[in-house]
């Protein structure tokens, strides 16, 4: 297959004329600029990468709005995860695949072309297994193939309630493994794994919910080089618990303990010291921020300038995919700092328009943390493009240095044309081919959660 882009965002910045030239098996094979058509298929906007997003509970999406009242003892984080555990109560298997299924075509619309899914919901509703131990992690990859978007399956081990192994509460029953059990899961998965396209790898939830001896157990059960994510300092009350548990903070605990290099995945991030900010930046490992969910449940707001000063990478994820979208994922980690700091255009760089900036970057480092080659248009790496749409308003006849910035920073309503995963086109002009039959399963499911 052979594209030719109007302008393209390449690695060394924006190019004019740019012809694409893909493998059988959806590989970028060839990139130039300046080039001509020749006969090769003409799409209908500048191309940028994929996004991939690196930080889903894909289930959550069927949560979206059904959490806004207040309670006169205040509201936060922990009474909306209570929320979040009454919820599971009445979401069977059925429904957790049509919930996944939409949340993936809407992630391939808006501009993801891949997704990480921390996937914690293993057992039924009364908390028993399966029969099959792997039914809701099949039915996370069945969503993700229907919809085609690229998946790296991220099975959780879950077993405590808090520091120090607590035991697990009876709204964390559908999560809950013994490391043994838990390795016969990831056995399972793994067995298919390579036949199904997936890249699998494991996240312990986070040092509230597994034990040191188990997080150790947990790393070892993925070959080297397998993704591992855990959440770690979302909340100032988790700090604080971790430091009464052990002396030390979360991230610090892990840079101390946890062998972190460039595998790990450490979700949040957002309650860093000082000195734990250029520590996890030097680590190689991607800090995964969710920057519309952080700021949906309070969660504070991440180091982002120190951070990248000190030469961190991170990526973006949708997380409670309350919203679903990487422009307004870059736009509030943007927005975020500027309120923090007093300042514009805080995370600009190397000269660069700071969407232009902030793009590369998240897509560079959620493709690294997903275990992709992708987030970059260069020979090498996979065709996950997204075509950007000329015809809304806020990018018509924008020059193309600054598309980016009006897609993330302006008042754009459709920023995406087309989409292309591993040399396929999955959404074009706007629609998804599937999209009306993964809604119609949607709507049933949400019907008998009312």
């Amino acid at each position: 297959m052979r594209l030719f882009a109007p302008a393209a965002l390449l690695q060394d910045g924006w190019a004019d004329d740019v012809l694409i030239e893909i493998d059988a098996g959806g590989s970028i094979v060839g990139v130039a600029g300046n080039a001509r058509p020749d006969g090769a298929e003409r799409v209908a906007g500048p191309v940028v990468p994929g996004m991939p997003n690196l930080h889903s509970h894909a289930f959550q999406r069927a949560l979206a709005g059904r959490t806004g009242r207040g309670s006169a003892d205040g509201d936060s984080f922990w009474t909306w995860r209570q929320a979040m555990y009454a919820f599971l109560d009445r979401v069977d298997a059925d429904a957790f695949e049509a919930i996944a299924a939409q949340a993936y075509v809407e992630m391939l619309k808006a501009g993801y072309t891949a997704v990480a899914e921390f996937h914690y919901v293993h057992h039924d509703v009364s908390g028993r297994p399966y029969a099959d131990p792997a039914e809701l992690a099949r039915r996370v990859v069945a969503a993700a193939t229907a919809s085609g978007i690229a998946l790296t399956l991220l099975p959780v081990f879950y077993a405590h309630a808090g520091f120090g192994g607590t035991a697990p509460t009876a709204g964390q029953r559908r999560f809950v493994h013994s490391v043994d059990s838990f390795a016969r899961l990831i056995a399972l998965l793994a067995r298919d794994a390579p036949a199904q396209g997936i890249a699998l790898g494991v996240a312990p939830h986070s040092l509230r919910a597994v034990t040191p001896d188990e997080l150790a157990a947990v790393v070892a059960l993925v070959p080297k080089g397998a993704p591992i994510h855990i959440h770690a300092a979302e909340q100032a009350r988790e700090v604080a618990d971790c430091v009464a548990w052990s002396g030390a903070r979360p991230v610090e605990w892990l840079l101390d303990n946890g062998n972190v290099d460039a595998r790990w995945c450490i979700v949040h991030a957002t309650h860093m010291s000082a000195g734990e900010t250029p520590r996890l930046a030097a680590s190689g490992a991607i800090a995964g921020l969710a920057p519309t969910t952080e700021a949906d449940l309070g969660d504070g707001t991440f180091p982002a300038r120190a951070y990248l000063d000190a030469g961190g990478a991170f990526g973006i994820g949708s997380d409670s995919n309350t919203i679903v979208d990487p422009f307004a994922e870059l736009r509030q980690l943007e927005w975020s700092q500027r309120l923090a700091v007093l300042g514009r255009n805080v995370l600009a760089g190397n000269a660069m328009p700071v969407g232009e900036s902030m793009y590369a970057q998240a897509a560079r480092g959620a493709a690294a943390a997903l275990s992709r080659r992708a987030g970059a248009i260069a020979i090498g790496m996979r065709a996950d493009l997204v075509v950007l749409n000329g015809d809304d308003p806020a990018l018509a006849e924008v020059p193309r240095d600054a598309l980016l910035d009006a897609a993330i920073f302006g008042p754009c309503r459709r920023p995406v044309r087309d989409v292309m995963v591993a040399g396929r086109w999955q959404v074009r002009d706007g629609r998804h081919p599937r999209e009306d039959a993964v809604f119609a399963r949607f709507r049933r499911a949400l019907a008998t959660l009312a």
